[in-house]
């Protein structure tokens, strides 16, 4: 009867695994989806001057042979352009963000309840934090042309400022899969 109890315990445990590998990879592979160059407005809480109700772009681009999905920020009047790479480390989709404050925020991410929407929170950041870091992001697609992405900058003690883009893809600008090959 215990080795019946022990064997039932670890096709649980087994199950439990897979489950959580196949939800990290459902998340991933619904970002990946997004990959192409998006365009919207930000608006952001408390109102930011020089990103408030500003053009945004995003690039968003699978690479690394359907490894990393790399996304890109680029901001209407701002010289720089923060990276945020998305990648599977066995059963968790993480987010490392290359943030203009000279930090590395990583955050874990999960599907949301709806179904829809991926949320990551930090649980890191590497680097100074005095000018901030961002805290959290989400990626909600509405549809195959549009999508939402929530981003939340903390800085000690203050309010955490929210960025919200609401993104539409540009029609002839879909970016291909970026595939690297080992070398032979």
């Amino acid at each position: 009867m215990k080795a019946t109890g022990f064997l039932f315990s670890l096709i649980l445990f087994s199950l439990s695994n897979a489950f959580a590998q196949s939800e990290a990879q459902t998340s991933f592979d619904k970002l990946k989806g997004l990959a192409g160059t998006w365009e919207g407005v930000a608006t952001t809480i408390p109102p930011m001057p020089g990103v408030d109700g500003k053009t945004v772009q995003v690039f968003l681009r699978v690479t690394s042979m359907g490894n990393a999905l790399m996304h890109e920020m680029k901001v209407t009047g701002q010289p720089d352009n923060p990276i945020t790479m998305l990648y599977l480390e066995g059963d968790r989709l993480l987010l490392t963000h290359y943030c203009d404050a000279g930090n590395r925020p990583n955050m874990a991410g999960k599907m949301a309840a709806d179904g829809k929407t991926v949320t990551f929170d930090v649980f890191g950041v590497s680097g100074r934090t005095q000018q901030g870091y961002m805290h959290n992001a989400s990626f909600t697609p509405i549809s195959p042309d549009h999508h939402e992405e929530e981003w939340t900058f903390i800085v000690e003690g203050k309010p955490p400022m929210k960025g919200h883009l609401d993104l539409r893809l540009k029609k002839s600008e879909k970016l291909p899969e970026i595939n690297v090959r080992p070398a032979e």
